[in-house]
């Protein structure tokens, strides 16, 4: 494979700002060992910026995961989120019958094994969930973990591996038998204490789903899941800034708070990112309406999300405040870090060649998956 050269006319590396940088792809890498200065150069005018990473994707481009379990609907969801920059991704199976988790994660490996562009492993949102925090789940399919689920959880096959649950109502000995099989355990849709929810953490678990969102809140005499997400220095937290999920203070006083590095920016989408879709058909006879960029189940519940991940950017720096170097790395860096990927979320000699073309408004304008324009 021949190596083709850009040149950007400003890159964020995921730590610094450059100017006027001349870097090579080849075999899937990056590289600025440039030693032929009479090879082709294409010039990226705008900023280059390292691929974002979305570890809770429900569904895009039309399709849904739970709705149809095949690596077609795989490569739809990723080609309407490539379109806003994301270069990996864990597609999500929200709350489901055990039949259906199954095809989804035989659909990942059959990915992971053809090498999907984009597609890393598979996020399991429940079914081991909290009935009082179920948000928008079917009540019908939470359920604690038998053999049947382990024997989807244990399989090598799947790339990343990550499960939501509820720490009260899963033991703690499941959640480290969780660990040792190399599931990465997250903590959301749950009604906790504090108490149980740092026995979680401290047996192995290490992330929360959408912070804020379907768990305890944080109060003077409880701290709940949210006190326990900005008090641990070790786990990461997921944040939706979709305008909806968050009040932008409630954010930004996460961010101020939570160890740096520690938050990433998360989508939680659904079918209609990247159409012009109003409603897609749900769990129990239900639908999911769309009024605006707001998504609800006709029951009334906020049914995740039409947030993509460079609106959430856009959202983290124009709303929040936040630095753009630093909203960048809530999106590509810190995910990064969380799923143990460490050649991507940053564009250093040797890494993933994913990475993103933005314009002054911070608006995707090409993406490159492997060094491949998608």
């Amino acid at each position: 494979m021949t190596r083709q050269l850009y040149k950007a006319s400003k890159l964020f590396d995921g730590y610094d700002f450059k100017e006027n940088v001349v870097f090579a792809v080849e075999q899937g890498k990056i590289s600025f060992e440039i030693d032929n200065a009479n090879e082709p150069v294409e010039p990226l005018n705008g900023l280059v910026v390292p691929g974002f990473i979305d570890v809770q994707v429900n569904g895009g481009g039309g399709a849904f995961f739970n709705a149809e379990q095949t690596t077609d609907c795989l490569g739809k969801i990723l080609s309407a989120h490539g379109q806003f920059g994301s270069t990996a991704i864990m597609p999500t199976l929200i709350t489901d019958k055990v039949e259906v988790m199954s095809a989804a994660a035989d659909a990942v490996a059959q990915a992971v094994a053809n090498n999907q562009a984009g597609i890393v492993g598979i996020h399991f949102e429940g079914p081991h969930l909290s009935h009082p925090k179920k948000g928008t789940h079917s009540e019908q399919y939470i359920r604690a973990i038998s053999d049947e689920e382990f024997a989807i959880y244990e399989r090598r096959d799947l790339g990343i591996k990550m499960v939501t649950l509820a720490p009260e109502t899963v033991p703690l000995s499941d959640i480290e038998r969780l660990i040792k099989l190399g599931v990465k355990v997250s903590i959301g849709h749950s009604n906790a204490d504090f108490d149980t929810a740092m026995k979680a953490l401290r047996v192995g678990a290490d992330g929360f789903t959408h912070l804020f969102n379907a768990m305890s809140a944080f109060t003077s005499r409880e701290p709940g899941v949210v006190g326990a997400a900005l008090w641990d220095d070790n786990s990461w937290c997921g944040l939706i800034v979709d305008g909806h999920h968050v009040h932008s203070t409630s954010a930004k006083l996460a961010i101020r708070t939570k160890q740096r590095g520690k938050v990433m920016l998360v989508t939680d989408a659904m079918p209609p990112v990247g159409t012009d879709d109003m409603e897609f058909d749900f769990f129990d006879g239900r639908k999911v309406i769309r009024t605006g960029n707001r998504l609800n189940s006709t029951t009334g519940e906020l049914a995740g999300s039409v947030l993509d991940m460079a609106s959430a950017v856009r959202n983290t720096v124009n709303d929040l405040d936040i630095a753009l170097s630093e909203s960048l790395r809530m999106a590509s860096l810190y995910p990064a870090q969380y799923l143990n990927l460490p050649t991507k979320g940053h564009l250093t000699q040797g890494a993933d060649a994913d990475f993103v073309l933005l314009d002054d408004s911070l608006f995707a304008n090409a993406t490159y998956i492997a060094g491949q324009k998608i």
